[in-house]
């Protein structure tokens, strides 16, 4: 299967800010992560991260996510470099 590589950001709202969410989908999936940008405090997160694993893995890491209660949005532009 190919790799995919995508870039998202994942806002991180209540309890899910202050959960260990990247490390458990890296633990149940595939993955391999690059966090490239993110704030996070005890009730809110944002982060800018970049995914990359074959098509399927990545559907199911980022729909895993979304059940856990994180808000994922593909980066439109390369707003994450700078």
């Amino acid at each position: 299967m190919a790799k995919c590589k995508g870039r998202y950001w994942l806002n991180f709202t209540g309890p899910t800010a202050t959960e260990p969410l990247i490390y458990q989908l890296s633990k149940k999936f595939d993955v391999v992560f690059n966090i490239r940008q993110a704030t996070i405090s005890d009730t809110m997160g944002l982060m800018g991260v970049e995914f990359e694993a074959d098509r399927e893995v990545l559907q199911a890491a980022i729909a895993w996510l979304e059940t856990q209660g994180v808000k994922v949005k593909p980066v439109e532009l390369n707003t994450i470099e700078g």
